[in-house]
């Protein structure tokens, strides 16, 4: 006779939800082997005679509840295997929802030539339903909240009524709270409920979200319901509200002028933003980089979406290349491979680089070493990049000196230059000092920000000197303003500036 497995389903917590045919399974069984005995059937159970045999102290023995699930299921095919008859296994609620052992003992008994059965019970599910009084026909999301603060792959859609299950401490109410408060305003109403459907012991509770691990009583029949929202006010905080807003703004019903625009057309709005959120880094200014970072997705949403509107990809397009991407080139984080420093991180994602290549029919032999810097990058940056790929093979000055001889001789030729020579003399300058930045591991379009900002600062004291003194540019003379130059200088060098 093959070896077997029932596994029944207690319900959600009241003997009479006890279906007929799992209490018929219970009472023929010799003993019955319990994921835990914290459920408030087991004592109905006992009193009617059934012998239960529970898992509970191996979740103090282990260090992870996989562990402790994994544990079960060995016990339970070890116990199929010795013979006596067939196990019956039974646990909380229904054995398809939000229990793992059932999952593993699906996947593991037929390797192990043991016929299993999963006979159904009552779920939790079904007195949230009838307790909250909603229909998940409207749109219903089941999250384990044991896996929130490990997993991180729950997305939370406010349009949906969404049960957070398993919260059956402090710890994980606080992991449940954080993780709806990463879409959810602070004081959004959330309704917990304990021991659903059990007479004389449920209670049900509503919080604001913020409260949500302030309130005591959590336990194994502890669970929130977050109520779908029907303001879109809510949805502000997801990314799928953002691409709606875009698809609207560029539909026939939305803005014209948005409307109209083409890549071409916003081209350079994309440059623009990209240097307003440098300047918030330069400013250390998290407020103003939070706006300018979504000025800048912006451009990246309306490119994607004009895209979309002729089928060629969109932002989901996007974001699944990038997925790829990362995960592709940092085989040392998402593979096998190793990266004791940031330098072999580095030769790793180049290595990655060239084999993306040759995968799409690209001779890389044939590439030029300076391939790959982008053409419109600012002059000083791509100047910048252009040397350190031919340093790469060799093509470099040895020692700093020589670079500063560099630089004197390019000065000389500029001085002795015709006139329709001093833009071509001026570019070789400008690029002998590039070099020089680069040897002292300095990168030049950094510097020379840091210039343009210091110079800017030290002008406007100049005007502000000029202001306090009643005068203007017109009636002042270059040697008092360079006296001012020189006290904007001392006070920046006292500041630290």
């Amino acid at each position: 006779m093959r070896a077997s497995i029932t596994v029944v389903g207690l319900g959600s917590g009241d003997e009479n939800q006890l279906t007929l045919g799992v209490w018929k399974t219970l009472q023929s069984a010799g003993s019955v082997y319990v994921r835990t005995e914290h459920h408030p059937v087991i004592d109905y159970l006992k009193q009617n005679g059934v012998a239960v045999q529970s898992f509970d102290g191996i979740y103090e023995s282990r260090g992870s509840f996989a562990d402790v699930y994994d544990t079960i299921v060995g016990q339970l095919i070890e116990a199929a295997k010795a013979g006596g008859g067939p196990v019956v296994y039974a646990v909380p609620g229904h054995p398809m929802v939000a229990e793992s052992t059932t999952m593993l003992l699906r996947g593991r008994c037929p390797d192990e030539g043991i016929d299993l059965t999963v006979t159904g019970g009552e779920s939790f599910l079904d007195q949230a339903f009838i307790r909250f009084g909603f229909d998940p026909i409207e749109g219903f999301a089941l999250i384990d909240a044991t896996a929130l603060s490990t997993e991180g792959s729950a997305v939370l859609d406010p349009r949906m009524h969404t049960l957070i299950a398993q919260v059956y401490d402090t710890h994980t109410a606080s992991d449940a709270k954080l993780f709806l408060m990463d879409a959810l305003p602070d004081d959004y109403e959330v309704v917990v409920g304990h021991e659903l459907g059990v007479t004389g012991r449920e209670r049900i509770v509503t919080v604001p979200l913020y409260e949500l691990d302030r309130l005591e009583g959590y336990g194994n029949l502890s669970l929130v319901w977050i109520p779908r929202a029907k303001d879109d006010s809510v949805r502000m905080r997801s990314f799928e509200r953002l691409r709606e807003i875009v698809e609207i703004l560029r539909s026939p019903e939305g803005c014209p002028w948005d409307r109209e625009q083409t890549h071409t057309s916003i081209r350079k709005n994309l440059i623009e933003e990209t240097y307003e959120v440098l300047e918030t880094i330069d400013d250390d200014d998290p407020e103003a980089m939070c706006e300018e970072l979504g000025d800048l997705l912006l451009q990246i949403m309306l490119h994607s979406q004009m895209e979309a509107e002729t089928g060629t990809f969109n932002v989901f397009d996007v974001i699944e290349g990038l997925n790829e991407k990362l995960i592709r080139r940092h085989p040392h984080v998402f593979g096998d491979q190793g990266a004791s420093d940031s330098e072999e991180a580095l030769q790793n994602w180049n290595a990655m680089k060239a084999e993306e290549k040759q995968k799409a029919g690209i001779d890389v032999a044939q590439l030029s070493v300076l391939s790959g810097v982008p053409r419109d990058l600012p002059g000083l940056m791509k100047a910048y990049k252009l040397q350190k790929k031919a340093a790469q093979v060799g093509f470099d000055w040895e020692r700093t000196d020589e670079v500063y001889a560099k630089i004197e001789e390019e000065l000389r030729e500029l001085k002795e230059a015709a006139e329709e020579e001093r833009t071509g003399e001026l570019g070789d300058l400008l690029f002998a000092v590039v070099n020089l930045a680069r040897f002292l591991r300095i990168d030049p379009e950094e510097a020379i920000v840091a210039t343009n900002r210091k110079f800017v600062r030290r002008f406007e004291y100049i005007e502000q000197k000029l202001r306090e003194s009643g005068k203007s540019f017109e009636q002042t003379g270059l040697g008092e303003m360079e006296k001012f130059w020189q006290e904007a200088k001392k006070l920046s060098k006292n500041a630290g500036v």
